[in-house]
């Protein structure tokens, strides 16, 4: 068995699909994949944040730079939040470079509300896209991975569903979704040699522009956001879909400029246990005390990730 610590972290010879492409993110990680070698499929509908309109120059103008830098691509303008579209995005990488290796679902929109607030259709909308497309484009390139038996999934989670934050309970139900998804790829493909991964970025982009800025506090915490690109994200993507990532399956991992976390995921911390059996009042009387030191505080991701970016 080869040592993957052995293996470059390149991907030459392999098709990679990045939904969302056409800036941000995944036009950073789009690009660090076609200088890593790869054949790129630029999937973007050119919708704006909220997820509205179509506009096919921002994916025009990713694939330009990458042929200018002697790689190739090719456009995808279908939208991941349909089944069909979805589809067709993996039959482009098909049809254009005859297979698909790896595929990173980035694409997202969001439409911010409190919960007392929140639309159904605001809700519904924000999870199609980051839920139910990553499902879709994931499940799309499923067979023809497992008929070649490898393949990588790269999936963009977030702390505002890992940790938490104000606002976006559409966002956040959707993102820790993608993380349960994410994980349930990594079990039921490991044995087809296929690996599944998230990363949860903190970088600026257009999305991220739509923070409100109304206090000073708000506008500091922009300004330090507006410090770490998106290139800062391209690395692990690239590192993760190439074979050198062939050990790690199942994980997320937070990219914060320079600063990369392995992130914990559930496990039990505490157990309190009665041989007769719990009623609420025996609850009532043991449970807070048993546990009150190991409860999580209402925090939101800033809370957590509270010092400077290195």
């Amino acid at each position: 068995m080869t040592d993957a610590a052995n293996l470059p972290a390149d991907l030459r010879g392999k098709v990679i699909v990045v939904t969302g492409a056409g800036g941000g993110i995944g036009k950073e990680i789009a690009l660090a994949s076609a200088r890593a070698g790869a054949q790129v499929v630029v999937n973007d509908i050119g919708g704006d944040v909220a997820g509205e309109g179509r506009d096919a120059s921002p994916a025009q103008e990713v694939i330009a730079e990458i042929k200018e830098a002697g790689g190739q691509a090719v456009i995808s303008p279908d939208s991941v939040s349909d089944w069909d579209g979805a589809q067709r995005i993996i039959e482009t990488a098909l049809d254009t470079f005859g297979r698909i290796d790896g595929v990173v679902n980035n694409a997202g929109i969001l439409r911010d509300k409190y919960f007392h607030k929140m639309d159904p259709a605001d809700f519904e909308a924000v999870v199609q896209v980051h839920l139910m497309g990553s499902f879709y484009v994931s499940r799309a390139a499923a067979t023809h991975f497992r008929g070649q038996q490898s393949g990588a999934y790269v999936h963009m989670t977030s702390t505002s569903g890992l940790i938490g934050n104000f606002g976006q309970s559409n966002y956040s139900a959707a993102k820790l979704g993608v993380a349960g998804l994410s994980r349930s790829i990594a079990l039921d493909m490991e044995r087809f040699n296929i690996r599944s991964n998230c990363i949860s970025p903190f970088a600026w982009s257009r999305m991220i522009g739509s923070i409100p800025t109304d206090t000073p506090e708000q506008q500091a915490r922009v300004e330090k956001l507006k410090k770490m690109g998106p290139e800062n994200i391209a690395p692990v993507a690239v590192y993760l879909l190439s074979d050198a990532a062939s050990e790690v399956s199942g994980q997320i991992f937070a990219v914060r400029r320079n600063e990369v976390f392995l992130m914990s995921q559930s496990r039990p911390i505490r157990s309190i246990h009665n041989s007769d059996g719990w009623t609420p009042d025996t609850l009532a009387e043991r449970l807070v005390p048993a546990f009150k030191t190991d409860l999580y505080p209402l925090e939101r991701s800033p809370d957590v990730f509270s010092w400077d970016p290195i």
